[in-house]
């Protein structure tokens, strides 16, 4: 299968930036084919009973130690009706090292000023190492967004001493062609710029959508799109590794029924760099389901993290590792027992050695 993009300009950007191809194709190709795109393999992929204890022994550890995190807005139940306060100290006692903040408010629980909110963290030796903020709201000039108030979200982000700073929204701005993906990347790219002067990184967290393809070049997929026309230098991605495993599942193929495999983690190995921030969330395998599989816990699903986050430490040595890894569920049974259970699935996952 070709790489090579059926759009000129975007094939050269993509061969000038060496990033995976449009086409999605030899690499990924020899890893997956037919059924595997969608069950997947030992190469990073999903594989029933992986997470049920599986990576557990006496090995290193796979976690790399200091970086696991927490998106907050897993655990808003708690925050807006207990405070910060409580929540935080519930995640030191989990063992949580960051939190990835989803607004800065306590909801029903009170009031809280940014610098009160940086000291609180850090009283409970958590750093925070990013925030979620809406790319834009084109009816409401007011709006708390990237697009409509920039310098706000940049100061309160540099407020609270964030490293990164990044948006759950699709590019989708200006459609799903092509042309309206280029152009959500420019806005991205003065986002980054902007970050940047501040010591920080803009960032795009995915859902399943930005994996399927322009709705005027049914073979381009829209998330190469992205990576193509985004300076790498300026905009970076938050990899959600359970939304991208729910697209390899939906956008395996293309409209027209050809095949279009690819698998999530041939992205960071190809790219390592651009991917700072990983959501890591479970789910069950469940062919009937719209997306592939239904999210659960961490530790209670299908995705197998060991290899996971195995194969993207070994790639960016071990040594100098610069991932962070923020659990999340969008909807937990009971938050506080998704937290606990999460982290001490991801503490205990082991390299494996030889005879395992």
């Amino acid at each position: 299968m070709s790489r090579t993009p059926k759009d000129p300009e975007l094939a050269s950007r993509l061969s000038r930036r060496n990033v995976l191809g449009v086409a999605a194709g030899a690499t990924a190709a020899t890893l997956l084919s037919g059924a595997a795109a969608q069950a997947t393999s030992p190469q990073g992929g999903t594989s029933p009973g992986h997470g049920h204890g599986h990576g557990h022994g006496k090995g290193r550890a796979v976690l790399p130690p200091g970086r696991l995190g927490i998106q907050l807005y897993s655990l808003r139940d708690k925050v807006s009706t207990l405070g910060f306060a409580p929540v935080f100290a519930e995640l030191e006692k989990y063992g949580y090292d960051e939190i990835e903040f989803a607004g800065y408010t306590q909801g029903s629980a009170g009031a809280i000023t940014l610098s009160q909110l940086k000291r609180l963290a850090k009283d409970h030796g958590l750093n925070p190492i990013g925030s979620h903020v809406g790319y834009y709201d084109d009816n409401n000039p007011g709006a708390y967004t990237f697009a409509q108030n920039l310098t706000k979200v940049l100061d309160e982000a540099e407020a609270l001493g964030l490293k990164h700073i990044g948006t759950a929204s699709g590019p989708f701005r200006y459609g799903s062609t092509v042309d309206g993906w280029k152009r959500a990347a420019e806005d991205f790219n003065t986002y980054g710029a902007a970050a940047r002067k501040r010591g920080m990184k803009f960032y795009q967290h995915n859902h399943a959508e930005e994996f399927s393809f322009a709705t005027d070049k049914p073979k381009v997929r829209l998330y190469d799109v992205l990576l193509a026309e985004a300076d790498p230098d300026l905009v970076y991605l938050e990899m959600d590794i359970y939304w991208a495993f729910c697209a390899q599942f939906r956008f395996g193929k293309r409209a027209d029924g050809t095949p279009a495999p690819f698998n999530p983690i041939d992205y960071v190995l190809e790219q390592p760099n651009r991917y700072p921030l990983f959501h890591v969330k479970d789910g069950t395998r469940n062919d009937a389901a719209r997306d592939g599989y239904d999210m659960t816990d961490v530790g209670d699903g299908d995705i197998d993290y060991k290899n996971f986050l195995s194969r993207v430490t070994a790639r960016t040595d071990r040594g100098r590792t610069y991932h962070h890894w923020q659990t999340e569920h969008d909807n937990p049974v009971e938050s506080f027992a998704f937290a606990r259970k999460s982290s001490e699935h991801l503490h205990s996952l082991r390299e494996s050695r030889c005879g395992d």
